[in-house]
């Protein structure tokens, strides 16, 4: 009696300091989320609660990659379902018996199986990490130790059944075959020995229950209890859409962020959420080219920097115990600068703003903002940028467009595609009464090779009856690379200026060709007062096809591969539509690659990198390409004058632009439509 009082009043004591540790720690790293900024957060607890479920309890992104997410659904339900076998252990430590369950036999099994399910995991992902050697997992005694605790806690499970069946004197069963193995061995000892034997690798279980408990938050493991918040507490604004700065700010020091305490607090719990799980790196297209950024170590890093400079400012330690744990470091973390010291700025214009590296994280972490909001503050606050990005914004700001071209040439594409004037293609000051403004950006009316589509999308217009206008020289940049390029000054203006012109002509919906200005207009433009309806031209050309407006009669002959525009794709979820064009037209055989959907590699162009040289690793579009080559297609069709542009430098840099053509959808469908011939020149 006295010895189950002391088993009792030791435990409590033991689990006692373990759960002060633990709290103390997590309450440390809240002190240091606190630092950020508050953000206001919508409510739609329906919307939220909803995905939690999917992403938490689905393991939706984990499955991303099927071999390591069946993985890890073994050791997420697993632990769920041994938290049950564990109390039940854990009380027959203290009062003697287990939980009171109904068919406890089936209870036990479950238990057990599930041991196995999870050791066999372990072995997996260790197979994984350290045979396989996948670049992305880090490899080392922190990654390890958690191989450790695991297979230990496992092990004390079943060892503490095998000495309870010497014990209590049971006899082989089916139902606890693992701990019935056990009790084979250990058939020789007294009841004494047993009991001995029992309550160590009890103790042995609760010690390693408890030291986990206490290494989990000081660790990458803090995902299994941050990461479900940061999915229940995430934006429920349209995919990518960026936070606006508030410029007329008065007492503002600065813009953007230059310091770690810049960050809002939703951002600094996307930094204790990673699981370094490397899969946003292994989808980088800066980094898979042998660029300096690497999405994951750019989330670590800050991470690392808030807890340094979080521990400086609180004053409360973020280890326990801090002597094992402390970098020791011998910089002091209040003088580092943010941008320099922590993040290079040559990380930051390495970002193409796919959002691969978002879609790929299993815990909902946004990347894409937090190198935007640092571009900010190098743009707006100390006035850094490339050269050839600040010659494109200095562009956009006096000319709007990123050549410097003159404003007043912007109409010329009209004459240029339409000479006789059959296509009756007028400005919305010729035309008041229109359905559609065509807003044609930058790339459709200035650049050669985009006047193309603009020639073929006017066509199919004319064709399907449609009541459209332009802007003509009215027609302003949308401001995307201004504000992916960190001025969101300029970008508020250039927004400001069209929304006032569209307002002018009483615009109801737009068609646009270019995916950026497409989200731009679509899911940021709202925000600041546009009200009319935003279409991509292959939405409404698939809309088209099927009510039939157009008819693709004539044969394409072609073996065609489509790229997906990361901001048509990812951003929006416009994946069908230009597939449902491509299959409407005779003679096309659609085939994919690798890569696609979702999961398709940025061309190279997006956030500002259209208008900056590449001067290190491979070039982007030569690695995308590669990949659209490897189907062997006649045709690489995309969606987007961006895309198209580098695709067709990729074909030239590979040598075989003759035989391979990159064409958009709307110069496909047109060649069907009008039959003017059945090969792509």
């Amino acid at each position: 009696m006295i010895g189950s009082i002391i088993q009792f009043l030791l435990f409590l004591v033991v689990t006692g300091c373990a759960v002060y540790l633990f709290g103390r720690v997590v309450y440390h790293r809240y002190l240091y989320i606190k630092l950020g900024k508050s953000v206001p957060l919508k409510k739609e607890a329906k919307a939220r609660l909803k995905e939690f479920a999917i992403q938490v309890f689905g393991q939706t992104k984990l499955l991303k990659d099927k071999k390591s997410g069946v993985m890890h659904i073994v050791i997420f339900y697993g632990f769920i379902i041994l938290q049950l076998g564990a109390l039940d252990l854990i009380l027959k430590g203290l009062i003697g018996h287990g939980l009171p369950i109904p068919g406890y036999d089936y209870f036990t099994l479950m238990q057990e199986v599930t041991v196995a399910l999870i050791l066999l995991a372990m072995g997996y992902a260790t197979y994984r990490r350290y045979v396989e050697k996948l670049k992305r997992l880090k490899r080392g005694w922190k990654p390890s130790i958690v191989v450790f605790f695991i297979f230990f806690l496992m092990l004390s499970v079943v060892v503490s059944g095998g000495f309870e069946r010497v014990r209590e004197g049971l006899a082989t069963s089916g139902f606890a075959p693992i701990s019935s193995l056990f009790a084979a061995i250990f058939q020789g000892l007294s009841h004494t020995g047993a009991t001995i034997g029992f309550y160590a690798s009890w103790w042995m279980h609760v010690l390693i229950l408890l030291s986990f408990l206490i290494y989990v938050p000081q660790s990458k493991h803090f995902h299994i209890i941050t990461a479900p918040i940061n999915i229940l507490l995430r934006r429920t604004e349209p995919t990518g859409k960026l936070a606006s700065l508030d410029l007329e700010d008065e007492d503002a020091e600065s813009f953007g962020v230059g310091k770690i305490e810049d960050f809002t607090q939703k951002q600094m719990l996307d930094f204790y959420s990673c699981v370094e799980c490397g899969r946003c790196t292994n989808v980088c297209p800066a980094n898979t080219t042998g660029k300096m950024l690497s999405p994951m170590h750019l989330i670590t890093k800050l991470r690392d920097h808030l807890t340094e400079k979080g521990a400086a400012i609180t004053s409360k330690s973020p280890w326990v115990p801090a002597i094992a744990f402390a970098s020791h470091s011998d910089h002091n973390p209040l003088e580092v600068e943010l941008i320099g010291g922590v993040i290079t700025e040559e990380e930051l214009w390495a970002c193409t703003t796919c959002r691969n590296c978002e879609d790929q994280c299993p815990v909902g972490n946004e990347h894409v903002d937090k190198i935007i909001d640092l571009r900010r503050h190098l743009v707006l606050t100390q006035g850094s940028m490339p050269h050839d990005g600040q010659r494109a914004l200095q562009n956009i700001e006096r000319q709007g467009n990123p050549w410097g071209i003159s404003r007043n040439d912007r109409v010329k594409w009209v004459k240029e595609v339409d000479p006789e004037d059959e296509l009756a293609i007028r400005t919305v000051k010729e035309k008041p009464e229109f359905d559609y403004l065509f807003f044609l950006g930058s790339m459709g009316a200035y650049d050669n090779r985009s006047r193309k589509i603009t020639h073929a999308f006017v066509k199919l217009m004319k064709e399907a009856g449609i009541s459209f206008a332009v802007l003509g020289n009215e027609e302003k940049n949308s401001g995307d690379t201004p504000r992916r390029m960190g001025n969101e000054f300029l970008f508020q203006q250039l927004c400001a200026d069209n929304i006032a012109t569209f307002q002018k002509y009483k615009v109801k919906k737009i068609v646009t060709t270019c995916p950026h200005t497409y989200h731009t207009f679509k899911n940021e433009y709202p925000e600041f007062g546009l009200e009319a309806e935003v279409y991509h031209h292959t939405e409404l050309l698939d809309v088209w096809v099927k009510e039939g407006r157009l008819k693709p009669l004539h044969e394409v002959r072609e073996r065609i591969t489509y790229h997906d525009s990361c901001y048509l794709g990812r951003y929006n979820e416009v994946y069908e539509e230009p597939r449902s064009v491509l299959k409407a037209i005779p003679g096309v055989q659609l085939v994919e690659q690798a890569r696609s959907r979702e999961n398709s590699m940025c061309c190279g162009a997006g956030g500002g990198m259209m208008w900056m040289e590449e001067t290190a690793g491979t070039r982007v579009n030569a690695a995308r390409t590669e990949q659209l080559l490897s189907v062997n297609p006649t045709v690489i069709s995309s969606a987007c004058p961006y895309c198209l542009t580098m695709v067709e430098d990729g074909t030239k840099l590979k040598e075989v632009e003759e035989r391979v053509k990159a064409r958009d959808i709307a110069e496909i469908l047109a060649l069907s439509v009008f039959g003017k011939t059945e090969k792509l020149m």
